[in-house]
């Protein structure tokens, strides 16, 4: 997927969302290797409330790929 795609499917409707999936790609979305990226596309295809409690942290992902790359953003807010 293209950047301007990406960057797209980025945009949310919780502006808290918005705010750590934007900054992933600004700042660790191009560190990520080629499976990764695919992860992190696939995360993008999640439901707002499902990626509000992951990246939040009330609840996780029962998929373990999904799960890692919740923890790569909120490690990279936090960097």
């Amino acid at each position: 997927m293209d950047s301007n795609r990406l960057r797209w499917a980025a945009r949310r409707g919780m502006l808290e969302l918005d705010l750590l999936l934007n900054g992933f790609l600004d700042r660790g979305h191009a560190r990520l290797t080629a499976e990764q990226q695919t992860v992190f596309q696939r995360l993008l295809d999640c439901e707002d409330q499902d990626l509000f409690a992951w990246l939040l942290g009330h609840a996780q992902s029962p998929d373990p790929d999904l799960q890692a790359m919740v923890r790569l953003v909120r490690d990279d807010r936090t960097s």
